[in-house]
């Protein structure tokens, strides 16, 4: 059995935060969350929890609203799941903790107090940065200056706080690390030498809860384990289908892009091929072209000298037997004058 209760449930939450006796621990917490910028002197829980906008928020979202002695107005959440449209469920809850602040009648000229949310997340939303602490306030977009300070909005998301308890280097950091690993310590680090962890260390023994506050705590520390284990299911079950379609999705387009680029390759080769077939072919055939108009042009060439030289012997054979050249020329058509 935890030494210590499980800030997590609702029990676990209110207990060490939405109590007038731990009323010394919440205004720690919040001081030095807002450490540099701003002092809580004093607070007060005030009786109006935020309504519920899904069946099974009050299992998994447990919220503590109060006062401080400025009027500022500040909702402290503690959430274990992500939910649709996350962030306009908080820019509501803010709004509407403004809203509830106007008066009727024609006297009112719409001052208000600041709202704060401060939302301890046990997941990390997919559209927020990768990052522990974001907060978000209204500011001018192109100069940074502040446009108002009445609504201000802090997230943790504390998965991604990895410190140990020798690396922590600020009283907010030191909160962080017991409430992110309350469940698994023996014993609280801090608590003799800071005094507030020494109250959270008695506050936070599960020996000090009454039989009923017992009861209930077990009750609820079964339901946030139950709770959990379906979400983690959920997710290993999303990651695996996410990986089985992404295997499927990278081999239709590995085959589609292997197809294209074969195609392509082959075509490259086949014109490749073609030409230099092409280049052979053409120089064979231009050499058989060559060889048989060569023999035609030596066949008629050889033709007419034979004819040239048939023709000289018998006008030879006419100039012995006496005859003119003229006579020669007219039967030959050879001019002896010319030999």
């Amino acid at each position: 059995m935890a030494q210590f209760i499980n800030p997590f449930t609702d029990i676990g939450f209110k207990r060490i935060f939405g109590q007038e006796i731990s009323k010394p621990l919440l205004l720690d917490f919040l001081n030095n969350l807002l450490a540099g910028e701003e002092h809580i002197v004093n607070l007060s829980f005030l009786d109006k929890e935020q309504p519920a906008l899904y069946e099974d928020d009050r299992s998994l979202i447990y919220d503590i609203y109060c006062e401080t002695d400025e009027g500022k107005k500040i909702i402290v959440e503690m959430q274990n799941k992500s939910q649709p449209y996350f962030k306009n469920r908080s820019i509501y809850y803010v709004s509407e903790a403004i809203a509830r602040q106007g008066e009727r009648g024609s006297g009112w000229n719409y001052a208000i107090d600041a709202v704060y949310l401060v939302a301890f997340l046990n997941f990390c939303p997919m559209d927020f940065n990768h990052k522990f602490r974001t907060d978000v306030v209204l500011k001018d977009k192109e100069t940074n200056d502040e446009f108002s300070d009445k609504i201000r909005m802090t997230y943790m998301q504390l998965p991604l706080f990895n410190k140990e308890a020798d690396e922590c280097e600020n009283e907010f950091e030191r909160w962080i690390f017991v409430l992110k690993n309350m469940e698994t310590l023996t014993r609280l680090p801090w608590a003799a030498q800071n005094a507030v962890f020494k109250k959270l260390e008695d506050i936070a023994d599960v020996a000090a809860l009454s039989r009923q506050e017992r009861m209930k705590y077990d009750e609820g520390l079964r339901k946030y384990r139950d709770t959990i284990s379906v979400l983690q299911g959920a997710r290993e079950d999303g990651y695996a289908e996410g990986q089985a379609k992404g295997y499927a999705e990278g081999q239709a387009k590995g085959y589609a892009a292997g197809q294209e680029e074969g195609y392509a390759a082959g075509q490259e080769e086949g014109r490749a091929e073609g030409r230099a077939e092409g280049r052979a072919e053409g120089r064979a055939e231009g050499r058989a072209e060559g060889r048989a108009e060569g023999l035609e042009q030596g066949l008629a060439q050889g033709l007419a000298q034979g004819k040239q030289q048939q023709a000289l012997a018998i006008a030879q054979k006419m100039k012995a037997m006496g005859l003119s050249n003229d006579d020669i020329f007219k039967v030959t058509g050879i001019s002896l004058n010319e030999f």
